[in-house]
């Protein structure tokens, strides 16, 4: 996958054994350890992030997700599901991540 933050990947270079450990945590979490399949880990990934309005991370499980197989309108049904109990707000900014990649992804 192409970078898509400059942030994160200056922070991989100027910290690359934090990054390591890091990675090495997210890789024991989000493949072995539990049962769910990839595009359900992704789509929760995609909840949680739009969810607590993490931006950049949500752009980045976005563009995992459509690698793993998630299609478009299970991203716009997952961030659908943020209206009720996160608020339309949060949603529209969520929505908004998504509608700007449309174009950089398919």
């Amino acid at each position: 996958m192409k970078e898509l933050h400059q942030t994160f990947h200056k922070f991989k270079e100027d910290f690359p054994k934090v990054y390591a450990g890091h990675e090495e945590l997210g890789i024991e979490i989000h493949e072995k350890s539990g049962p769910l399949p990839e595009k359900t880990r992704w789509l929760l990934k995609i909840a949680i992030s739009g969810a607590s309005r993490h931006l950049s991370a949500l752009e980045t499980h976005i563009a995992k997700g459509k690698e793993a197989g998630v299609t478009d309108d299970e991203i716009k049904h997952t961030l659908l599901l943020l209206m009720q109990t996160t608020g339309f707000p949060t949603l529209m900014e969520a929505y908004a991540v998504f509608e700007k990649m449309e174009g950089d992804i398919k």
